[in-house]
């Protein structure tokens, strides 16, 4: 009973028996001595049979057994519904089995006919291959009655009569007219136009005694998103992708945790947790990630830029790490952030060295305001010939940012890539700096690196020794 289900390893919202044991522990008709956890079918036998009579039986092996309860509302699901949950938490597996209960009208999910349903997703595309063909879609679920799916007309048709008609956020005025009983809508945070296409899905919500929604999706600080979490008639479930272990890779949680554990990135995409930009933040996040991009296969110029820490203590602060280049359109390219921790004065200088060195850079700019001559003499004792510009802070630390947010605003800066300890540092950047009273190191030195590129008294040309 603890082996992954059918639904998919990467979304399948089976737990495991041991995990699904724990929450379940209690429950009425649960067995075994004391102490003892009963697996889940035993916990919720008697739900099964009270509920779905000679039924009951024909479910062992399927995702009812193994389901957390926090997932599988015995008391019936709310008739608007967020789950909001990290990569692989299983978030398309609920919002399949949702749809597929509200077809078939089967408790918990519903308890009277929901025979017009909407799929709403970013894309059509999105649709086709992640909520009806997806292995944690409505095709890949156990049991009988599948669904045929009739292209031409673009809709789901189950034996039982019940349909679902394909929309996508990229078409909202396709939602115009038709109307439903019940409507699944997968990644919201990422619909292209999240907020008109939601709104026509609402008018066309009018069908039966309880029209019912369903929303799945990572959780972004979009105004779509942050609009059904303060809305009190939406019931909100956070599903860590923590939860849904038994079903992944061996080595996925613990990947994504060493690479993103600790990070307002990490929170969202692993816990399930609603980041919210700081309020008068420099920078947006939604911003950065329209600014993100690939590397251009040409850069005129590139510079690593260090923002050394005054020590190497436990409450030292960070060693800021950042290299960007410069492309032939004038546009900034962010290409690393190999920022740390407690960096002692022979590490960090290693560190940006042997930057330099694996992107070919031009120059090493160093802030001496800490360290004054030893940071030269620092970088020069792991390598001589590596050319270092020291420069100056005579500013405050926001006023050296603003000009280089105002960069980002312009389109002039793009990330090559996902740097999440540094986006979070940027878009915590407040008037008094980052909250807590942190030094905002990799934003110094992100600051650094595109001041020199852009806002610089000239612009130097690439020049290689061979």
């Amino acid at each position: 009973m603890g082996e992954a289900l059918s639904g998919g390893a990467g979304e399948a919202l089976s737990g495991g028996a041991k995990e699904a044991s724990s929450d379940a522990a209690g429950e009425k008709g649960s067995s075994g001595g004391a102490g003892e956890v009963s697996p889940p079918f035993f916990s919720q036998a008697g739900w099964l049979r009270d509920n779905l009579g000679d039924e009951a039986l024909s479910v062992a092996g399927q995702w009812i057994l193994f389901a957390r309860l926090a997932q599988y509302p015995l008391e019936g699901a709310p008739e608007r519904w967020l789950a909001m949950g990290g990569r692989g938490s299983g978030k398309t597996r609920l919002g399949a089995e949702w749809t597929r209960g509200m077809a078939r009208m089967r408790p918990p999910f519903a308890s009277e006919r929901h025979g017009l349903i909407a799929l709403v997703g970013e894309t059509l595309a999105d649709v086709r291959e992640v909520m009806i063909d997806g292995p944690s879609g409505l095709m890949a679920l156990e049991g009988g009655d599948r669904p045929r799916y009739e292209a031409s007309r673009r809709r789901l048709v189950w034996e039982s009569g019940a349909v679902a008609h394909v929309f996508s956020s990229e078409d909202p005025d396709s939602l115009r007219g038709p109307q439903f009983h019940a409507a699944w809508c997968d990644e919201a945070g990422k619909w292209k136009n999240g907020t008109e296409c939601f709104d026509m899905l609402q008018f066309g919500l009018r069908l039966g005694a309880r029209p019912k929604l369903m929303v799945t999706t990572t959780p972004k600080p979009v105004p779509l998103i942050k609009r059904l979490v303060a809305d009190a008639s939406v019931v909100k479930l956070i599903m860590p992708t923590a939860e849904n272990a038994a079903n992944l890779a061996p080595e996925f949680l613990a990947r994504v945790k060493q690479l993103y554990g600790n990070t307002r990135f990490g929170r969202q995409e692993i816990d399930g947790e609603l980041i919210e930009d700081r309020e008068g933040a420099l920078w947006e996040r939604d911003k950065i990630e329209a600014a993100r991009g690939e590397r251009p296969a040409e850069l005129r110029r590139i510079v690593v830029a260090v923002d050394p820490p005054a020590s190497s203590g436990r409450r030292s602060d960070a060693c800021g790490i950042v290299a960007a280049g410069l492309g032939a359109d004038g546009i900034a390219h962010v290409l690393a952030d190999a920022s740390f921790d407690r960096a002692r004065p022979q590490d960090w200088a290693a560190r940006a060295v042997g930057l330099w060195h694996a992107l070919e850079a031009d120059c090493l700019l160093a802030e001496v305001n800490q360290g004054g001559e030893m940071v030269r003499t620092v970088i020069a004792s792991v390598d001589p010939s590596v050319p270092v510009r020291t420069v100056r802070a005579t500013q405050g630390k926001r006023l050296r940012a603003e000009p280089v947010a105002a960069l980002y605003e312009q389109g002039k800066v793009r990330h090559a890539g996902r740097f999440p300890a540094l986006e979070d540092e940027m878009c915590d950047f407040g008037i008094d700096g980052l909250s807590g009273g942190r030094s905002p190191d990799r934003v110094d030195a992100l600051v650094w690196a595109v001041t020199e590129l852009l806002l610089g008294q000239r612009d130097v040309p690439r020049v290689r020794m061979v």
